[in-house]
């Protein structure tokens, strides 16, 4: 039985909620907590929730603050992970050069560790999910962006300025939809949940017939849920749109294999629920385009801790950063 003084605390930290879990040495979650993230009230008062959250996660463990070693928080980016600080968060409001670091150890009076929320996910695949046991492995995150981690040699790869991973903005279609980040053809703009709604919606806007509405069907009414629904009933445009998401993921994963060769690549994240009707197709993209050296033994696999990777990533990273 791990000791009480080997607890650590994991934060996730996202756009509309807060996630903090009390986590063993042995990667168990012995308490969980959660709290709407509410941005619009300004970063100090999202500051407190997550101290709240972490207290609640560890009270619900039955331990106290004492027993806790470090506290790992996964946020969104881009960030300063050294500094602990938040450089800006799109989907945060105010969220400019925010202190996280600084701000929670005063309040918690713990070490306080931060990294890319992404990079968190990714590493605690690598830990305690999909990866335990691999060298080099890239975590690809598919929800309403496209995020990526790059493990190593066994450690996380952050890159020159932190900014390693950046997988949903690969260009893989020149002149393709204009991303968010400005560019156009960006994996992120041609595959995650958000390009799926739009063309989804395109579809039936230009005369195609779909269970999921009508003409004037607005992308951001499209849930997650109604699209598998779909996808389950053979629905043509529903269908369509996901295999060429696919298949667009999968030409991103040839390139990763093409530049880093890795063992795994672990595929996460919100439109993963679309996942069997994503993978087959991904790997046979990737068995059909990649070079045959570089392609052999490559798993491409989901991801496993579903919901917990972030909270877990984010233990992982507190007990790693104490070593």
């Amino acid at each position: 039985m791990a000791k009480s003084s080997d607890l650590v605390v994991g934060i996730d930290l996202g756009g509309t909620k807060i996630l903090a879990a009390a986590v063993d040495a042995q990667g168990k979650i012995l308490g969980r907590a959660k709290r709407s993230t509410d941005s619009e009230d300004g970063p100090p008062a999202v500051l407190n929730r997550m101290a709240d959250c972490a207290r609640e996660a560890v009270a619900r463990a039955d331990r106290s603050l004492s027993d806790v070693r470090a506290v790992g928080i996964g946020a969104p980016g881009p960030l300063d992970s050294d500094k602990g600080i938040v450089i800006f968060a799109p989907n945060l409001s105010g969220w400019k050069n925010v202190p996280v670091r600084a701000a929670l150890e005063k309040t918690l009076r713990k070490p306080v560790f931060l990294e890319n929320d992404v990079n968190v996910g990714t590493l605690g695949e690598h830990v305690l999910g999909a990866g335990k046991g691999i060298r080099d492995l890239v975590g690809i995150f598919v929800g309403t962006g496209i995020g990526g981690g790059v493990i190593l040699n066994g450690q996380l790869h952050r890159g020159l300025n932190g900014t390693a991973g950046e997988i949903g903005h690969m260009i893989i279609q020149i002149g393709g939809p204009r991303c968010g980040c400005g560019n156009r053809g960006c994996l992120e703009a041609l595959a995650s949940r958000t390009a799926i709604a739009r063309d989804i919606a395109a579809a039936i806007r230009n005369g195609k017939k779909s269970k999921l509405g009508g003409k004037d069907l607005d992308p951001s009414d499209l849930k997650s849920s109604d699209i598998a629904k779909a996808l389950e009933e053979g629905d043509r445009v529903a269908v369509k749109v996901i295999q060429r998401a696919a298949k667009a993921i999968g030409i991103g994963i040839v390139n990763i294999i093409h530049v880093l060769n890795p063992e795994m690549i672990v595929l996460g994240g919100g439109a993963m629920a679309f996942g069997d009707h994503i993978l087959p197709v991904v790997r046979k993209t990737v068995e059909k385009r990649v070079l045959p050296l570089a392609g052999d033994h490559i798993q491409i696999v989901p991801a496993k801790l579903a919901d917990d990777s972030g909270v877990l990533g984010a233990a992982v990273l507190a007990r790693q950063r104490m070593k």
